[in-house]
């Protein structure tokens, strides 16, 4: 008798040993998922990296149509997003070839972005167009470029200067080659004579 009741007391010593591991091995899984899902929502909570997923320097491109060179494209630093945006943040410069491959307008401008969804460029600071053919030049601090339409346009102050008038205004609409241009709202023309 005192051997059962001996197996009886080692007995329920190990089921109250195995009931204490068994609670804290539960409670110790408890707090791994609670701890792994507070992670888990921090992460989901983190802001998500939105910046250049490639970055290129000194970038020297040529665009061909039909196996002639239309454009040449020219800037220090270009940066390309995820969503197919592209930056160019220190300067671009940009020349259109006629079919004879001669350059014949000119695009610079200090900083560039390009939105990939409206297919449209946006240029800043010091913004030149010239026509190298007529001797137009455009100069102004905001500049967009809608390639499918090839239009040039903006709201911004303009100054155009020929070879013998300087035109002032707001607001303009110019074709690519910047052979044809408006002023929205002219300001002012005055006659340049050489001496």
């Amino acid at each position: 008798m005192k051997e059962d009741h001996r197996i009886n007391i080692i007995s329920n010593n190990i089921k109250t040993v195995i009931g204490f591991y068994d609670r804290f091995f539960v409670l110790g899984i408890s707090i791994l998922i609670c701890l792994a899902c507070e992670q888990r929502t921090e992460l989901i909570n983190e802001k998500l990296y939105d910046g250049p997923i490639f970055e290129m320097d000194s970038v020297f491109t040529k665009l061909s149509d039909s196996a002639k060179i239309i454009m040449t494209l020219r800037a220090s630093k270009e940066r390309s997003f995820e969503n197919q945006d592209r930056e160019w943040p220190n300067d671009l410069f940009l020349e259109y070839l006629d079919s004879e491959g001669k350059v014949k307008t000119t695009f610079q401008a200090d900083y560039v972005y390009y939105t990939a969804k409206e297919d449209l460029y946006r240029a800043e600071g010091n913004v030149v167009v010239n026509n190298i053919e007529n001797g137009d030049q455009l100069n102004t601090e905001l500049l967009f470029w809608d390639p499918r339409k090839e239009t040039f346009y903006t709201d911004r102050f303009v100054t155009i200067q020929s070879e013998d008038e300087i035109h002032t205004g707001e607001g303009l609409d110019a074709n690519q080659d910047f052979s044809y241009y408006k002023i929205m709202e002219p300001s002012g023309t005055i006659s340049v004579q050489d001496n």
